[in-house]
């Protein structure tokens, strides 16, 4: 296969790069691609170097058999609609296109069929979903949703290299408050994306959009406080459920999301540290309010789970390795 990486010298792209090495997904050529000022330097891919080149709208009208995009939101509206036009599948991992009506929103496990026979823009939905949706689908599908009451404490890679450098300044005791309103070390700022005018934030809204999307079920009311909090890597989320159909006994619960593929319910406290470079979501601290509410906590590496693998599993699921 011919694979395009843009963005490849961000945190998501270098990660896309590592998850193709580990996956073994036969890939043929590998081009890089980024902005002027990272144009010929150079990442590895399977013990080889490869220039990394700048995007252009040349570069986009070549054929591959996919583009994997995490280059932002601005990059992915001016590129990725050049690629599809030329008959290229591209896998974004911005916000610029999930909430279209006609592009397919997928985390493979769930709703992975509605993209066999589909070409042009698939989105990668938001991280703190993607964790959230893969530990809930199974108890969706037996008893129905009504209600999620999520709280997220998200780390600073979300956020992007830079974010993660300010982390590790300030903890080495300097004064620099670039990327984050407020410092991040030793705090927790209860804040992520722009405040809308219902005082929820645009990460906030991503959640709350992008769940009923994926579950195809409008009907869901979610109700998000996204945070972060001084983590490198690995969000985590405390989650309420108001289930439509009473699940009785919490047993229930906890088979349904056995059942759940790439998800692990463990008895056991499970904590961002112990997750890092791990593919699956983690779900602990399972407990029972009444017949029809239960509380979890789950933990994800959200580069990973939330960003380039899900985009390699559904580049896996088109071509049949899924």
């Amino acid at each position: 296969m011919k694979i395009g990486i843009v963005g490849a010298t961000g945190e998501v792209g270098r990660t896309m790069i590592k998850v193709l090495e580990e996956f073994k997904i036969p890939v043929k050529k590998l081009r890089l691609f980024a902005s002027k000022k990272s144009s010929g330097k150079t990442l590895i891919f399977n013990n080889t170097k490869i220039i990394i080149e700048e995007l252009t709208e040349n570069t986009m009208k070549e054929k591959y058999d996919f583009l994997l995009f995490s280059a932002g939101s601005n990059i992915s509206k001016t590129f990725a609609p050049i690629a599809a036009k030329y008959g290229n599948i591209v896998i974004d991992n911005s916000s610029a296109f999930r909430m279209e009506e006609d592009i397919p929103l997928v985390v493979p496990e769930i709703n992975g069929n509605i993209v066999k026979n589909y070409q042009g823009i698939i989105a990668n939905p938001n991280c703190s979903t993607i964790q959230m949706v893969l530990s809930l689908y199974k108890v969706h599908e037996q008893f129905g949703i009504d209600e999620i009451f999520v709280s997220t404490y998200q780390a600073v890679s979300g956020a992007g290299h830079k974010a993660i450098a300010e982390l590790q300044k300030q903890i080495n005791g300097e004064n620099i408050t670039s990327v984050f309103p407020k410092p991040i070390a030793h705090n927790v700022i209860p804040l992520i994306g722009d405040t809308t005018t219902d005082g929820f934030t645009t990460e906030e809204h991503k959640m709350i959009n992008e769940t009923r999307k994926i579950l195809n079920d409008y009907s869901i009311n979610v109700y998000p406080t996204t945070v972060r909090v001084p983590v490198f890597y690995g969000h985590s989320e405390s989650i309420v459920v108001k289930t439509k159909i009473p699940f009785n006994e919490i047993s229930n619960v906890e088979k349904a999301i056995r059942k759940s593929k790439d998800v692990i319910l463990k008895n056991e406290v499970i904590t961002p540290i112990e997750i890092a470079g791990s593919d699956y979501v983690y779900v602990s601290r399972l407990r029972k309010i009444d017949e029809t509410r239960f509380a979890l906590w789950n933990v994800a590496d959200n580069i990973r789970v939330g960003a380039a693998t899900n985009a390699i599993r559904i580049l896996m699921l088109k071509v049949g390795l899924l």
